[in-house]
């Protein structure tokens, strides 16, 4: 290949990993989507982005915010629909809660979930029927027991336990997971424009 167009070529591709438009041969510029860019402007690719809505909407389903997200950890606007989709008390420090808040994005909308007693906000839901040791030990020690603690079945169960004599026995499905496994009692949807 001639020097010259492979000069062009890799001129060219710099200029595009830049953000730049490239001239084509025919005077035109090189075709680039135009997308809004985590500051709103229009005109770059929107690759990084600083709005929780644009980011869902644009990377669709993440269990947690990749390197596309240039915003803060768990940014405002999460906090405060989470203030209101949750019911959490409006006087609530949004600085602490923003420490106890995981956010991720499902189907290209927000979802978070605030840790508050203990929830296992990160954790798949354990849908599995059958007890663990744990479950088994509690029931020796615990005979007839109505009902076993979620420190013994462990918070991710989706079923609520107790002891059949001497053996764990499940009493009802209580909860369910979501489209990514997830508990679906304790992430909430966020909507943008939501305010506690």
């Amino acid at each position: 290949m001639h020097r010259k167009v492979v000069v062009a070529l890799l001129l060219a591709l710099a200029l595009a990993a830049a953000g730049h438009r490239p001239a084509l041969a025919g005077g035109g510029a090189a075709a680039v989507p135009d997308h809004p860019s985590s500051h709103g402007r229009r005109g770059a690719p929107a690759d990084r982005y600083t709005d929780p809505f644009a980011y869902c909407a644009a990377v669709g389903t993440v269990d947690q915010p990749d390197g596309r997200w240039a915003g803060p950890p768990v940014p405002d606007a999460v906090v405060e629909g989470l203030i209101r989709a949750a019911g959490i008390p409006a006087d609530t420090s949004r600085e602490q809660l923003a420490r106890t808040t995981f956010w991720r994005c499902m189907g290209g909308r927000v979802y978070a979930c605030f840790v508050g007693a203990n929830l296992p906000c990160q954790a798949k839901a354990d849908t599995r029927r059958t007890p663990s040791p744990a479950m088994r030990q509690y029931c020796r020690q615990n005979p007839g027991a109505d009902a076993i603690p979620a420190v013994v079945t462990g918070r991710e169960t989706v079923y609520a336990w107790r002891c059949t004599g001497k053996r764990p026995t499940i009493v009802r499905q209580v909860a369910y997971p979501d489209a990514r496994g997830f508990l679906r009692n304790i992430w909430y949807e966020i909507r943008p424009g939501q305010r506690g």
